[in-house]
């Protein structure tokens, strides 16, 4: 039989790492210590808001915070039914068992009071307001 082809077969893998760990050592340090390695960030916190995946297009924002607006229930949420109900008691189903601040007794229902009516070309509904 082959020498060589004997000795290789009489090696165990215990005998492999015991001989190559030098070269492995070796193999791993460099493949850490490459500068795609240290160019990673830490471990982000998974609920912490990402980057876009696309970028921003927007050079400025403006923010505005309208405090004492009408409500979107007098502006663009038109509900006939609402409407209709007012000052009527609150159905059951949507009191019972719960606790609401600032109410006492039933609640009544309070729709908008403006007129509503159908704009545009898509023919939505907006308020006169």
């Amino acid at each position: 039989m082959n020498p060589l082809l004997e000795k290789i077969q009489l090696n165990t893998r215990r005998h492999f790492l015991k001989h190559c760990g030098m070269g492995l050592g070796a193999g791993a340090l460099a493949q850490l210590l490459t500068p795609e390695a240290f160019a990673l960030k830490a471990p982000r916190n998974p609920l912490l808001p990402r980057d876009p995946h696309y970028s921003p297009k927007a050079k400025r924002v403006i923010y505005v915070h309208l405090t004492g607006s009408p409500p979107h229930l007098d502006l663009w949420d038109y509900k006939p039914e609402l409407v209709k109900r007012t000052d009527q008691d609150c159905p059951d189903e949507f009191v019972k068992g719960k606790m609401f601040a600032f109410t006492s007794g039933t609640p009544k229902l309070m729709g908008t009071p403006r007129t509503f009516g159908q704009y545009g070309k898509s023919g939505m509904w907006m308020s006169d307001a």
